[in-house]
C-alpha cells in the first residue's frame, strides 16, 4: 500500500476537498444565519437584533497586532512586555501586513524585516530557509508558540502562514530563555487562537502558474444554554493545488488547525491547539555557476527547466501537532503557565539533483551530472515549558520575576541513500528513466534530550529597566548507527547561558539600550579529529541601540549595532574533505534599522536596512581566515508602503508598493566567484467594501531573472520569478 492509499486520498483530491469544504462551510454558516434571522423577534416588520457592546482590547504579545505597528512581545522575554522596554532587537509582522503583502510562506512574510535574509536558497517550495545576522537559523531558530521546531538532516517542519496571528523575530543569542539555538536569533510564529467574539472568513485565490487555493477561518464562543460561554473555538483550514515556476513541479497542501479555549474565570485559561498538514512538491534545481550567474557557452539555463526526472522526483511531508497552553493567576503576584506540544513529522523525498557538469559544456551540449538521492526520516518531538511569574516590589524596585523549567525530547529515525544517476543534457533535455536508489549510507536513530532551568528578573526603577537572565542546560545525545554499529555514540553536555540588558525610557519615546548575551547550540555527529561527539557551538554578542516610539504617533523605530561571534563552528578538514572538525569561528558585526509606522489613517509603512561585516576569524585552513561564508550577502534592505482610501467614492480601495534589495554574495569559500545583488519590486491592489475583500498581489513585478544564492560553484539557485495572485475573501 502506498502513502496515498494509506491516507485515503491523493493530494489532488485533498486540494479539491479543501476548496469544496471552504465553499460548503461558508454556505452552511450563511444558511444557519439566515434561518436564525427568520426566527428572530420582529417589530414593525424589522428584525430585532441583540445589542452588541464592542470593547477595544489591549494588545498582548500573543494576540492580534493593531495594524502594522506592534507594541508588545513575549518572544524577547517570555513575559508580556512592551517592545520599548525590551533591551534586545525584536520585530513583529502582524496579520494585516501578511495579508496586504500576500505572503504565502513564513519566509515571504519576513522579507521586509531587518536582519533576516529570507529565502536564502532561492525558490524552494519544500522548506523555509533563512539567515539571521548572517548565520543559518532555520534548523534551531524556528519556533511555534515559543516551542522549538527542531530540525536536523532532511527532517524539516514548515508552517502555513494562514494559520498564524503574528510572526516575531528575535535577533541575537537567545539560549538563556529557549535553550540550544542559533546565535543569530530565532523566528517565533504565533498561532491563531479562538476569538472571544464570532469571526468567520472564507477566501479563495489563484496565481499565474495555475496554483489554486481555498481557505476558511471560523471561530467564536460556544453558547451554552443561551448563557455566557466558558468555551471558545476556532477552526482554520486551507487546501492548495497547482504548479510553480518550474515545469513538472507542483506545490500542493492540505492544512487543518482546530483549537479550543476553556476560560472558567478571568484568572484561568486553557487552550488546546492542534494541526495537521500534508505537503506534496518536488526537489529543487541544483545548478552550476556557469549557466546561471554567468553565461555558459550555450547561454543560460532556463528558470523553468526541471533538472530532476518528472514522475520520479517527489517530496512529501506529513506533520501533525497537538498541545496546549495553560495559565492560572493565583493572585496579583503569582501566575503559573505551562506550554506543551507533541509533534510528529514524516518526510519522503526522492530526487535527482545536480552535481555540476559531467564534462566541460559546449554551445551544443551541457551534461549535468546528477545524484540519485532518497531520504525517509521520521521524527517525534516533545516539548514542555513550565513558568512561574511573580510581580512584586522591593522598596523602589518593581520586579517581574520569571522561573522556568523546560524539557525537549527529539528522536529521529533517519534513512538516506545515494548513488550516481543518469546525466541530463541542459541544452537538449531528454529524461533518462531512473529508479530510486536501494543503497543506503545512513540508517540510524538519534535521540537528543534537553533539560533547562532558567531564571529572569525584569527590574524597573524609575525610567530604567534592568533585565538579568541565567540558565543551565543538560543535554544528552544518543546515536545508534544500524549500518556501522562501531560509529554509534553517546554524548552529554552541560552549558550555562546568560543575558544582561539595560534600557532607559524617556518622556519623548526614546529608549536607548545595551545588552550582552551568550548562547549554545548542541550538535549531532562526531569530530573526526578527536573521534568524540561534537561540542556545542557557542555564541556571544554585545548589542547597543535605541528604540523610538513617538508619543501620540502610531509608529516604532529601532536602530541596533551588534558584535556577534559564532564559535566552535563545524568546518571541513583541510586534509580530508569527507570529514568535519570543529575549530572555526565566524564574526558578524553590523547595524540594523527598522521602521513600522501608520503615517496617517490608511497609510502604513514598513522599512528595514541591514549591513554587516561577516568574516571567518578562525579555521584550520588559514586561507579561509578573513573571508566570508558562501551565500551570505553583507547588506540588504526593503521598503513597503500601503494606502487605503478612507472616505468618498473610492473608500476601501487600496494600493501597495514595495522594493527589496539584496547585496552580492559569494559562491565559493575562496570568495572568487561573486553572485551579484538584485533589486525587486512588489505591488498590490485591493478593494474592501462591506464584508468583501478582493486583492491582486504581484511579487517580483518586473519579472527579473536572478540567482538568489549559491552554496558552491555546482549549487546555485534561481529566485522567484513574477507571481501574480488574485484573491477574494468574505467575512461575516
Amino acid at each position: 500500500m502506498n502513502n496515498q492509499d494509506a491516507t485515503g486520498m491523493s493530494f489532488h483530491r485533498a486540494g479539491l476537498w479543501g476548496l469544496l469544504a471552504t465553499t460548503a462551510l461558508g454556505g452552511l454558516v450563511l444558511a444557519v444565519q439566515a434561518a436564525h434571522a427568520q426566527n428572530a423577534p420582529q417589530a414593525n416588520g424589522a428584525i430585532q437584533l441583540d445589542a452588541v457592546t464592542v470593547t477595544e482590547q489591549r494588545e498582548t504579545g500573543t494576540g492580534p497586532v493593531n495594524g502594522y505597528v506592534a507594541t508588545q512581545t513575549t518572544t524577547g522575554s517570555k513575559t508580556d512586555t512592551p517592545l520599548i522596554e525590551t533591551p534586545q532587537s525584536v520585530s513583529v509582522v502582524g496579520r494585516e501586513q501578511i495579508v496586504d503583502q500576500g505572503a504565502q510562506s513564513v519566509v515571504e512574510a519576513t522579507r521586509y524585516s531587518p536582519g533576516v535574509r529570507s529565502e536564502s536558497f532561492g525558490n524552494d517550495a519544500r522548506n523555509d530557509w533563512f539567515l539571521i545576522r548572517g548565520f543559518p537559523s532555520q534548523a534551531t531558530g524556528y519556533y511555534l508558540d515559543s516551542l522549538q521546531l527542531f530540525s536536523t538532516a532532511f527532517a524539516t517542519f514548515k508552517l502555513e502562514p494562514y494559520g498564524l496571528e503574528r510572526i516575531e523575530i528575535l535577533r541575537g543569542p537567545s539560549s538563556v530563555l529557549y535553550g540550544g539555538g542559533s546565535p543569530g536569533g530565532l523566528i517565533n510564529a504565533v498561532s491563531k487562537k479562538p476569538p472571544l467574539t464570532p469571526f468567520r472568513e472564507i477566501t479563495m485565490g489563484v496565481n499565474n502558474y495555475g496554483n489554486v487555493y481555498g481557505a476558511f477561518d471560523l471561530g467564536g464562543p460556544v453558547a451554552v444554554n443561551g448563557g455566557d460561554s466558558q468555551f471558545y473555538y476556532r477552526v482554520v483550514g486551507l487546501g492548495r493545488i497547482g504548479d510553480t515556476q518550474v515545469e513538472d513541479s507542483e506545490d500542493n497542501r492540505a492544512f487543518i488547525a482546530p483549537s479550543l479555549t476553556w476560560k472558567p474565570s478571568d484568572d484561568t485559561t486553557l487552550t488546546i491547539l492542534g494541526s495537521y498538514q500534508k505537503d506534496k512538491t518536488n526537489g529543487q534545481n541544483f545548478l552550476p555557476y556557469a549557466g546561471t550567474v554567468v553565461p555558459a557557452p550555450f547561454g543560460r539555463i532556463p528558470t523553468k527547466l526541471f533538472t530532476s526526472n518528472p514522475g520520479f522526483d517527489s517530496f512529501e511531508r506529513e506533520q501533525a501537532m497537538i498541545g496546549y497552553q495553560f495559565e492560572h493567576r493565583f493572585n496579583d503576584t503569582w501566575t503559573l503557565r505551562q506550554n506543551l506540544r507533541y509533534n510528529h513529522l514524516a518526510i519522503d523525498f526522492t530526487t535527482l539533483y545536480g552535481l555540476g557538469y559531467a564534462a566541460a559544456p559546449t554551445a551544443t551540449q551541457a551534461l549535468l551530472a546528477r545524484g540519485n538521492f532518497v531520504t525517509k526520516p521520521r521524527v517525534d518531538l516533545f516539548t514542555v515549558d513550565n513558568q512561574a511569574e511573580a510581580r512584586f516590589a522591593t522598596g523602589p524596585l518593581q520586579h517581574k520575576l520569571l522561573l522556568g523549567l523546560d524539557y525537549k525530547r527529539y528522536s529521529i529515525d533517519d534513512e538516506q541513500g545515494f548513488e550516481m544517476g543518469p546525466s541530463l543534457d541542459l541544452v537538449n533535455p531528454v529524461y533518462i528513466p531512473a529508479t530510486p536508489t536501494t543503497s543506503r549510507y545512513n540508517l540510524s536513530n538519534t535521540t537528543q534530550t534537553q533539560l533547562g532551568a532558567y531564571v529572569q528578573d525584569q527590574i524597573k526603577i524609575d525610567r530604567f529597566t534592568l533585565v538579568l537572565s541565567g540558565r543551565h542546560d543538560w543535554v544528552n545525545t544518543d546515536n545508534t548507527n544500524t549500518l556501522f554499529p562501531s560509529s554509534s555514540y553517546e554524548g552529554n553536555d552541560s552549558q550555562f547561558s546568560g543575558r544582561a540588558g539595560l534600557v532607559y525610557n524617556t518622556d519623548v519615546g526614546l529608549a536607548p539600550y545595551v545588552s550582552y548575551s551568550r548562547s549554545f547550540d548542541p550538535q549531532i555527529g562526531t569530530n573526526f579529529a578527536t573521534g568524540r561527539p561534537l561540542d556545542p557551538e557557542t555564541g556571544e554578542q554585545v548589542e547597543v541601540g535605541v528604540k523610538y516610539q513617538p508619543v501620540g504617533m502610531d509608529s516604532f523605530v529601532t536602530v541596533a549595532l551588534f558584535d556577534l561571534k559564532r564559535q566552535n563552528v563545524i568546518t571541513t578538514d583541510p586534509n580530508n574533505v569527507l570529514f568535519q572538525v570543529q575549530t572555526g569561528e565566524v564574526r558578524s558585526q553590523g547595524a540594523e534599522l527598522s521602521v513600522n509606522a501608520s503615517l496617517m489613517d490608511g497609510l502604513n509603512l514598513v522599512g528595514a536596512f541591514t549591513v554587516y561585516d561577516l568574516e571567518t576569524t578562525k579555521d584550520l585552513n588559514p586561507l579561509n581566515i578573513g573571508l566570508m561564508p558562501t551565500g551570505v550577502p553583507e547588506h540588504f534592505g526593503s521598503l513597503w508602503l500601503d494606502y487605503t482610501v478612507q472616505e468618498g467614492t473610492f473608500k476601501g480601495f487600496g494600493v501597495g508598493a514595495g522594493v527589496r534589495f539584496v547585496g552580492e554574495s559569494y559562491a565559493d569559500a575562496a570568495n572568487t566567484l561573486t553572485v551579484p545583488g538584485y533589486t525587486l519590486a512588489d505591488a498590490a491592489l485591493h478593494y474592501e467594501r462591506d464584508n468583501w475583500r478582493v486583492a491582486l498581489n504581484v511579487s517580483n513585478l518586473f519579472d527579473d531573472v536572478y540567482v538568489g544564492s549559491c552554496s558552491s560553484s555546482a549549487a546555485c539557485f534561481y529566485g522567484d520569478r513574477r507571481r501574480a495572485t488574485l484573491s477574494a475573501s468574505y467575512k461575516w
